[in-house]
Parts: C-alpha cells; structure tokens; sequence
C-alpha cells in the first residue's frame, strides 16, 4: 500500500513539476526573446526580498503539518491565521521599504515595482495550509490542475504585454496573475476554510519544530540569492539577466526532479521514521534513482549550453552560456544535498537541520569574500567548490542517523557519475562536427541519449531497474 501511494505520488508530482514548470519554462522562453536581459535582472534584484519574506510566512509550518502526525483542524487553522497576518505585515515592510531598496541599487523604478510585485506575499500566505494538506494525503492531481492553469494563462497575458512594449511589467503581472488565479483554484479544489480559532497551545507546538527550520530557510534563502544581490549591486541589471537566466537553465532539471521526490517521500518515509533500517534502503534507492536522472541531464546541459542558448534565446543572450556551463556541475549535486537534508526532517532532528546550514553558510560566505573582487567566474567556480564540500557536512550527519555517509553514498553513484561525464564528453566533442546550432542541438542530444542510456540500460548502471520497476510493474 505504501509502495504504491509513493509510485502514484510521483507520477502525479512530476506530472504536475514538469508540466506546470514545462509550460513555465516554454512561455519564459518566448518571453526572453521580446523583452531584455536588464528587464529580467529588474526583477531579479527583488528577489532576495520577496523570498526573505516568503520563507518568514512560511515559518516552517508548513513542513510540521505534514510531519506531524496527529495533525488536526486546529492546527490548520491556527497555521492559517499566522501565515496571513505575516503576509500582511511584510507587505507593508515591503512597501515602506520599496525608496530604500531602490536607492540600494540606484534603479529608481524599483520603487514602484516593489510595491506592486509585494502584492504576491499576500496572496501566497492564503495558500499555504490547502497545499499543506494535498501534500499530507499525496493528491498533486489537484495541485497540477491548479498550477498548470494559472501558468497558462498568466503567460499568454505576459506574452502579450511584452509583445505590446510594457516591458519590465509584463513579467510583473505575470507574477501576481500566476499567484492569483493558483490560489483562487487551490481553495475551489480543497474546499478547505478555517474552522477555529488561533491556538496560542498549538502554535507553540509547531513553532517549536518550524522555528529551526525558519531560521535554517532563512539562511538557505539569503544565500540562495546572495549572487542575485552581489551581482546586481557590483556589476549591472543586464549582467544580473544574463545570470538569472543561466540560473534558471541550471535549475530547471535539478530542482524539478529534487522537487518531485522529496515531495512524495517526505509524507511517505515519515511514516518509518522509526525503522532505520527500511529507512536507510529507502534513501539509498532514492538517491541512486536521482543520480540516475539528473546528472546526465545536467552534464547534457552542459555540453549543449551554446546551441541551446542561442538557438532557444538569440545571440543577445550569449553571456548566459559560459556562466551555465559551470553552474550545471554545482547543480548537478543538488538533489544528493536535498535528500540527505530530507533524512533528517523526516526523523524531526530540525536542531540538526539548522546546524548543517549554518556550517555551510560559513563556507559561502568565505569562499564569497575570496572570490567577488575576480569576478562572476570565479564566484561560480566557487559556488561549485562550495557545493561540493556542502555535501560531505550533509552526509556526516546522514551517516550519525542512518548510518550512510559519504562514501556510502559515492560507491552507489560513483557509476552514474562516471557514465554521465563519458557522455557529457561525448557530446561536446561530438557537436563540433558542425557549425549549425540547430545541427549541434539535435546531434548532441540524440548522441547522448543513444549513449547513456544504452550503457545504463544494458548494464544496470546506477541500479535502473528501479525505473524498469516503476514503468512495467505498476
């Protein structure tokens, strides 16, 4: 029963993350090719706040509902009241604060935009506790339906208004539209309204668990986008599009697939919290079926970046193919960082959880100080030193609960690994046949498919039975 909850979750999951992010992706795409890079680079030099302010309304309750498992009517109530008035009360920060944060990165149009984009926080805050509860019973069937439809249509009004000339605004409405119309269907779908009060009892309750989680997304959050803040502040609004874009290319793969499975096995594996051994074999087929997924595709990336860039964007977005090229091996381990973070939610040690990202937020920062004055390059090659020494803290302590550290965890990868880069190899060598970038984006990617994914078939790589499994036995 629990095999085949978790194999439904994560057909729904990707379908949903693929397809609400597909189309994303598809509209951003055509949006890129109206509008200009400082445009993108406008908006993200707000990011960092609208995030801060996202992770506070959240305050890791969401998470606490779902691991909690006597969970009930009150405590959905009392997160509701909470992550509402939060909203409300960044808002206003956001909108006293809107002059400063302008004057920051002397663009003085942010104040305005600011103002308006702060409306997002309001409305996010209404949806937390409805998507808190599709998680809890595995229904990302209704989230797919909710998501894929604001996507929609908040993109083809985007296309339009970038079409007509409003610039900058058109990825602003799209933004506040998108969020709309998903809270608008997420409450229509679930039905669910606040049917008590706030509980001073029960907030205590699950403040006591999110709070470390806050403050460890907190720290997550400001050093997710601290090159966001950097490069907009040091450099310009067009070196922070080109950047955002590259950022977005690189996490489209790795976040989505990281997306997809914690999302299922967290409400999943919760439930054998307890049984470290069934535990361990959980994450250990997890973290060898996201290997198998996601580092070819961020090595295929890689190699492609040039034609796919320019074929997809237009030469003015060319700056974006170097700082890609070496983000995608910084991403690549990203899911491997997510899994073994997710080990130690699901045995509710969130006091572990804010150690392990205060140690690596150390890290950043150090390894930030060195490289600013080099430049963007360096800053990225740093980002991909970081992440790797990221991981050996996240297994140290995987290893303490479960007892499946580091090199546990190399030895079931190490293959994959290895096959991914033959084949990210391959395929750049193999795209210089031709000068067509068209030529090299289908040569490239039909070359690294016949490749990887007949080694990884005929010879079981990375265990892909496991895909075998799903595919023709469920």
């Amino acid at each position: 029963m629990l095999k085949q909850r978790a194999v439904k979750g994560v057909v729904w999951s990707a379908i949903q993350r693929f397809s609400s992010q597909g189309v994303q992706f598809v509209l951003g795409l055509i949006l890129a090719r109206l509008l200009a890079p400082s445009d993108y680079g406008l908006i993200g030099m707000l990011a960092i706040f609208i995030a801060i302010s996202e992770t506070f309304i959240d305050s890791g309750f969401s998470t606490a509902l779902v691991q909690k498992k006597d969970c009930d009517e009150l405590d959905y109530s009392t997160s509701f009241y909470f992550s509402g008035a939060v909203g409300f009360l960044f808002y206003a920060l956001l909108f006293l604060f809107a002059p400063f944060i302008a004057d920051f990165y002397d663009e003085p149009q942010l104040v305005q935009l600011t103002r308006v984009v702060g409306l997002t926080l309001i409305v996010n805050s209404l949806a937390i506790v409805q998507r808190a509860k599709f998680t809890i019973n595995i229904d990302f069937k209704s989230q797919t339906k909710a998501a894929v439809s604001a996507i929609t249509i908040s993109g083809g009004v985007a296309i339009y208004l970038a079409y007509a000339g409003f610039g900058v605004w058109a990825l602003v409405v799209q933004n506040i539209l998108r969020r709309t119309l998903d809270l608008i269907i997420l409450w229509s779908i679930s039905k669910w309204m606040p049917r008590h009060g706030f509980s001073f009892l029960r907030f205590k309750g699950l403040f006591s668990f999110g709070s470390k989680l806050l403050i460890s997304g907190l720290l997550d959050t400001v050093f997710k986008n601290i090159f966001t803040i950097v490069i907009g502040k040091v450099f310009s609004a067009q070196s922070l599009g080109f950047f955002t874009r590259a950022k977005q290319f690189s996490e489209f793969p790795s976040s989505n697939i990281t997306t997809i499975i914690q999302r299922v096995t967290f409400p999943v594996l919760s439930v054998v919290q307890n049984d470290d051994i069934r535990l361990r074999e959980g994450y250990r087929k997890i973290i060898r079926l996201a290997a198998l997924v996601v580092f070819p595709l961020m090595m295929g990336l890689a190699a492609l970046a040039k034609p796919l860039v320019i074929t997809i964007l237009t030469a003015k977005w060319t700056e974006t193919v170097w700082m890609l090229q070496i983000m995608c091996f910084a991403m690549m381990w990203y899911p491997i960082h997510a899994i073994n973070l997710n080990v130690i939610n699901v045995k509710g040690r969130s006091d572990l959880f804010l150690r392990v990202e205060v140690i690596k937020k150390v890290i950043t920062t150090i390894m930030l100080v060195i490289t600013i004055p080099i430049g963007i390059k360096a800053m990225l090659i740093g980002q991909v030193a970081t992440s790797l020494l990221g991981l050996s803290i996240n297994t140290y302590y995987t290893q303490r609960i479960i007892n499946y550290g580091f090199w546990q965890q190399m030895r079931d990868i190490g293959p994959v690994l290895l096959l991914s880069l033959m084949m990210g190899t391959l395929v750049y060598l193999t795209i210089g046949m031709t000068s067509s970038m068209l030529w090299q984006l289908t040569i490239g990617t039909f070359s690294g498919l016949l490749f990887y994914g007949g080694i990884a078939w005929g010879f079981n790589v990375g265990n892909v039975r496991l895909i075998k499994d799903v595919i023709f036995k469920n």
